[in-house]
């Protein structure tokens, strides 16, 4: 995924990560890459990819297990079933 610059990245990576999430890439109940893993792939700082996955967990896509990692929630949020 190449990023527009001139919009706030870590809006992009976290509407990426949602629609990874919606389209089933990281099913629910599946660990979602780390914030590190996030901002190696997407070539961002890591203040960036946690700004990103912070957006994504609050908007109830995720949720934190401490020392596992994030985990996609199951169910997803109303509308978020892949395919719908």
């Amino acid at each position: 995924m190449d990023l527009d610059r001139t919009r706030p990245l870590w809006r992009q990576i976290a509407a990426e990560i949602i629609r990874r999430i919606e389209c089933g890439t990281y099913p629910p109940g599946s660990r979602v890459p780390s914030t590190l893993e996030i901002a190696q792939e997407f070539g961002v700082v890591n203040a960036t990819a946690a700004k990103a996955m912070r957006e994504v967990r609050e908007q109830g896509w995720t949720r934190g297990e401490v020392g596992l990692g994030t985990f996609v929630v199951d169910p997803l949020p109303s509308g978020g079933e892949p395919g719908s």
